[in-house]
């Protein structure tokens, strides 16, 4: 099992200053690996297809929406599920997570995998961010709180480079499908997800 796992919003509580009032972590589940290169042989296909630098990678917040159609008209044919935890922030009293973004991060994560009973010695790939020693909190963060060596949730956890990780840019993609449905700016592109089958569950934070 191959778990691609990003974000969209922002971990941070200044919401007057221009914090998200959501927060997403998304988590695009791959049971098969042939599926996952096939998909992402088509993401590079896409790619070149739309006469993009092969060092580019598909974000959604700087994509067009003609850009956003053709990427997800091309991976919802491929076999893969979506898992998701919305977060309102308002919903959080706790001052640790409040006042400490990283904190903040690690708790959703570790929420939407302890809540995605499906999830069984996966492999997880995260997008690479933050220094090396915050990147080691969180492993041993939901090493910790999943009980990992009992519950056998993942076998790896790896940070890689977007850039070169077309499945990642799939994640981001999807949370940012699902923030711009949260938020209402745009529903059209989780809508597609939906018609797809695509969607094993996005979870309202409560």
């Amino acid at each position: 099992m191959l778990v691609f796992i990003d974000d969209s919003g922002d971990p941070g509580f200044k919401i007057e200053k221009g914090s998200s009032k959501i927060f997403i972590i998304a988590m695009v589940i791959f049971s098969d690996n042939l599926e996952a290169e096939k998909t992402s042989v088509a993401i590079k296909e896409l790619r070149r297809k739309l006469k993009m630098s092969d060092l580019s990678e598909f974000k959604f917040n700087k994509s067009s929406k003609k850009f956003r159609i053709a990427f997800i008209d091309t991976v919802k044919k491929f076999d893969f599920k979506i898992r998701a935890i919305v977060v309102d922030k308002s919903l959080i009293y706790s001052q640790r997570l409040k006042t400490h973004k990283e904190n903040f991060y690690n708790y959703v994560i570790m929420q939407v995998l302890k809540n995605s009973k499906s999830i069984k010695n996966a492999k997880l790939k995260f997008d690479k961010r933050g220094e090396l020693e915050l990147r080691n909190q969180l492993r041993v963060y939901l090493s910790q709180e999943l009980d990992n060596k009992k519950n056998k949730v993942f076998k790896d956890l790896k940070f890689v480079d977007s850039r070169q990780n077309t499945l990642v840019q799939l994640a981001d993609m999807v949370a940012g499908s699902i923030f711009s449905y949260y938020t209402k700016k745009d529903i059209s592109f989780l809508e597609e997800f939906k018609k797809s089958k695509k969607i094993d569950d996005i979870w309202s934070f409560r």
